[in-house]
Parts: structure tokens; sequence; C-alpha cells
């Protein structure tokens, strides 16, 4: 990065990663734009963090994506990295029996909505030439699993998103780069799996660090990589 003091929009920064993730480029200094549906967790979270913008959007409505985050951007002068982190996760049905609205669901909250943001982000940053994007995948997502055809598909779909950006904007002086975590060692992942051994998991912060080096010069030669996160060995 040219910038000494990026500015880094992370989306679905009021989840449990998304903790993770705004601590650790709070702490180099960054400035910040949190973006999350839920106004009321972004106010309770970061809302004594001065140099944070909060921006209450909908990443399933582009134009609100393009509105509201590209009056952030345009506020801050620019962007320089973009840690989309937002998603979501659902299971139960054997492919057949999958619900037209829980595939749509997954779709949305997995695919469409790299799709919008990108859409808000990626132009700012061809006009700057230069700038990070760091998506989460998911480990689960590089084969099908059973009773959960839906979500595999839906990653899968962004994490071909990812190859594409890449693809399309390297020479621009863009890097888009995946994270595919295993299990996230979080307190409703430990409610859903009482029994399950959560010393294997991936720490959020953990993973924040690994997403915080994609988005440094130190990965200036990585492009369009899905890279596991599967933690302590």
């Amino acid at each position: 990065m040219t910038e000494t003091r990026p500015t880094v929009l992370i989306t679905g920064a009021a989840g449990n990663l998304g903790a993770a993730v705004v601590a650790h480029f709070a702490g180099q200094g960054a400035r910040l734009l949190l973006a999350d549906r839920n106004a009321g967790a972004l106010r309770q979270h970061y809302g004594g963090i001065a140099d944070a913008e909060l921006v209450e959007v909908n990443l399933l409505d582009r134009e609100q994506v393009a509105d509201r985050i590209g009056q952030a951007i345009a506020r801050a002068g620019r962007v320089d990295v973009l840690c989309h982190l937002a998603g979501g996760f659902h299971m139960g049905e054997r492919v057949h029996d999958t619900p037209a609205a829980a595939w749509d669901l997954m779709m949305d909250l997995n695919a469409r909505s790299l799709i919008h943001v990108a859409a808000a982000v990626v132009p700012r940053m061809i006009a700057q030439g230069a700038g990070r994007i760091v998506a989460v995948g998911a480990a689960g997502a590089l084969k099908g699993g059973a009773d959960m055809g839906a979500y595999a598909a839906s990653k899968s779909a962004l994490m071909r998103l990812v190859e594409s950006m890449s693809a399309e904007l390297r020479d621009q002086g863009i890097h888009v780069n995946c994270v595919l975590p295993s299990t996230l060692d979080t307190p409703a992942n430990r409610a859903a799996m009482p029994d399950a051994d959560a010393s294997r998991w991936v720490e959020p912060a953990a993973l924040a660090e690994v997403i915080g080096f994609l988005a440094s010069d130190a990965a200036r030669a990585i492009h369009g990589a899905l890279i596991p996160v599967l933690g302590r060995v």
C-alpha cells in the first residue's frame, strides 16, 4: 500500500469476525468504514471509535449499497482495502428437498452481496490504480457435503467471483483474494455444537491476522488465492 494510513471498508462489521478484523486494522491506525445492516450493534460496538464511520446498509439492496457506501467512500476520499466478511450459513435439507427460499437466501448473502459491494468499490479502486479486496469463503465449500448443498454452492460461487475479479483487476493494481476458514470459534458455534472440540477451531483474531496480511504490501505477489485457514493442529 502506498498510503501510510489506509481507509478500510469492512462489511459484516458487527459480527464476531468483524470485531476481530476491526480491532486488527484499528490497531494499525487505519481509517475505518464499518458496514452492517444492524445499526444498533454497530453503535454498541464501535460508537466510541473516533476515526470510524458507521454505515447501516442492506447489502442485498444494490441501490442502497451504491448510495450509502459510495457516500462513505467519498467522505473518506478513497478506499484502500475492502474486507468482505458479510455472509450467512444454512443447512439441513438434502439437495432435492432444498426450498427455493433457502437457495435464494444463500446465494444472496454469500454471492450477490459481493457483487453489490464490488460495484460500489471497484470503480474507485480502478481510479486510484490500487486496492486490496479480501473476501471470506469457507473451507467446507471446497467440496459438497450432505445437507448443505445450497451453502456449499453459494460459497463456491463467491470463490469463483474472487478468481474472476482477480483476473479482471490484477493489471489495474488491485489484489483480490479469499480466505477459507473452517469452523470459527464463536459463542454461537459453541452453543450450536457443545460436544465439538473447539480447541481446533479458528480463532477470529487469528483469521483477522490472515486477512490483514492479504491487505498488506507483504502480500503484493498474491492474486486470486483461496487460502485455507484451518485452526490449530
